[in-house]
């Protein structure tokens, strides 16, 4: 259990937390959500103590024992991957070490007999005895073989690195465990080993992260951050998403009786709850939702930019046909021979190699030329398209982004319009007069969006488009792309995002071969496994 008592932190005249009063109980997952900058990742310092809040406490019993993942991932450079592992569980590490340069001396004292005595019941009571299999078990779990446990922190790669770090918080069966995006750089296999540990795991977890699906599959509650203050409800990100909009369209509703609102809400609850899967998490969650009263659930004040993809032409049956396609770098070869036709009401997602994934969207935006083959669009087809790297988009001098955009409308729009434009998607008064150069990577996201939307294309592509996207901005571009009625070819990490748009499955494997399946995202994913691919 870890809790806080009256948390307040200001950064200047900036109030990020105010009052803050929360318990963290054993057994429940905690999502921490809030908009970009609220303060998340500070809170969870704050929990850890790395920061240390201007005001207020934070409880924890002291036999307790708190585990984060940590973000420095050269932090353990000279140590091999098994080391570093279990070095999460401090004491434990401690107890080894001493106890290891006991037995190394030459001279073994009466005192260091009875000293090491002491420590090999201190090991045995840490469970340190399966220490070295426990974590070799999470690095396997996460897809860190064992002929790589031996090797330096150094040797690894950067989402190798990442594997190791997450096991470290793992190690040991923390009372308390600290997540900040403890996705970011796992593959699919890695994410649902943990999506699993975590289900099964007993203590209390608080978690951070952009992965809607991640989040919905293994939180009890959802604290949100917001105003300065941390309120926490129960059930998934879904639930509480789907319920504060709930609550808000019937709150704005002035004409709606106090007894229809109650019984949509409760009907909501009801199916909510009925839906549950049968996982251990689900089952507890479906406990504490038939427990939920309406006046626990309450409007969000967040903001969501809207994001609708109209288009200026209908879309003809000839798309895009793609002949023995072949592309490589001076090093790699990416993809040879790929030919596949784009059909109208195709929203292909691209899986595999992320150079050759990102190389293939910029040969259909014609911004790079294939080494080999060629492409055709069809005659009826206005493409927009959304790359990995943006920075050149806003090099220019505009000195606004009025001013940014309009270069990009194609009927000369008003200064009115192109300022309602930006608006709905959340640049609102003087944040107009922004200079593009000062944005943040989110708000770059948000500005080529409206660019996208601006052209009125019936074909899509998207590169990576959820990325530095707050949940609020992700879910927002979720709806949208799931309306449009155009044809897609996207990338992207987000589970969720991939299952509840693509209705087609492109993956570019390492040998630069391809498969290609009309298939849903956990279609393809099941068919995989029963192929053992």
């Amino acid at each position: 259990m870890i809790a806080v008592s009256n948390i307040s932190l200001r950064f200047g005249d900036r109030k990020l937390f105010e009052d803050v009063n929360i318990k963290f109980t054993p057994g429940n997952c905690y999502g921490l959500i809030g908009a970009n900058g609220a303060g998340k990742s500070t809170f969870i310092k704050i929990l850890s103590g790395e920061i240390e809040a201007q005001e207020g406490n934070v409880i924890m019993n002291p036999d307790e024992r708190l585990a984060i993942l940590k973000q420095n991932h050269f932090e353990y450079e000279e140590y091999n991957v098994l080391e570093t592992v279990m070095m999460g569980h401090k004491r434990l590490y401690e107890v080894m070490n001493e106890k290891n340069a006991i037995y190394m001396k030459e001279d073994f004292s009466d005192e260091d007999g009875m000293r090491a005595a002491e420590l090999e019941g201190e090991f045995a009571d840490l469970n340190g005895w399966e220490a070295e299999s426990e974590a070799a078990i999470l690095l396997q779990g996460l897809g860190i073989p064992d002929e790589m446990h031996q090797k330096k922190m150094a040797d690894l790669t950067g989402s190798e690195k990442v594997k190791v770090l997450l096991s470290q918080a793992l190690f040991g069966k923390p009372d308390v465990l600290l997540l900040d995006e403890p996705t970011n750089h796992l593959d699919i296999k890695a994410i649902q080993w943990l999506e699993d540990f975590l289900i099964n795991f007993d203590n209390t977890v608080i978690v951070v992260s952009h992965d809607r699906h991640f989040l919905n599959k293994v939180c009890t509650h959802i604290a949100d951050l917001d105003f300065s203050k941390i309120q926490v409800y129960v059930g998934n990100y879904d639930f509480w998403y789907e319920s504060s909009q709930l609550a808000g369209k019937l709150a704005s509703d002035q004409n709606s009786k106090k007894e229809e609102k109650i019984k949509e809400l409760q009907a909501f609850i009801a199916r909510f709850s009925a839906n549950a899967s049968k996982s251990k998490q689900a089952t507890s969650r479906k406990k504490m939702l038939d427990k939920i009263e309406l006046d626990d659930i309450r409007p969000s004040s967040r903001k969501y930019p809207y994001v609708n993809f109209s288009m200026k032409r209908e879309i003809g049956n000839d798309v895009l046909q793609v002949q023995n396609l072949g592309h490589s770098t001076e090093d790699k070869n990416l993809f040879s021979n790929f030919s596949f036709t784009l059909n109208k009401e195709d929203k292909i997602i691209l899986l595999g190699d992320e150079l050759a994934k990102s190389a293939l969207l910029r040969i259909l935006a014609e911004e790079e030329e294939p080494k080999e083959g060629s492409v055709r669009w069809g005659v009826t087809t206005t493409r927009a398209y959304f790359p990995l790297d943006n920075a050149k988009y806003f090099e220019g001098n505009e000195p606004s982004l009025v001013d940014w955009l309009r270069q990009y409308s194609p009927d000369d729009e008003s200064e009115t319009f192109l300022r309602g434009f930006l608006g709905r998607m959340l640049f609102s008064g003087e944040e107009v007069k922004k200079k593009p150069s000062v944005l943040s990577g989110g708000e770059k996201v948000r500005c080529m969006l409206s660019k996208m939307m601006l052209s009125e294309s019936n074909v899509l592509l998207l590169d990576e488009p959820t990325n530095h996207l707050d949940l609020e901005s992700i879910q927002a571009l979720n709806n949208g792309l799931t309306l449009f009625k155009g044809a897609m070819i996207f990338t992207s990490h987000d589970h969720q995002f991939i299952q509840t748009i693509a209705n087609r499955v492109i993956e570019i494997r390492e040998d630069g071969s391809i498969l290609d399946k009309q298939l849903s995202y956990d279609e393809f994913l099941e068919w995989k496994d029963t192929q053992n691919l």
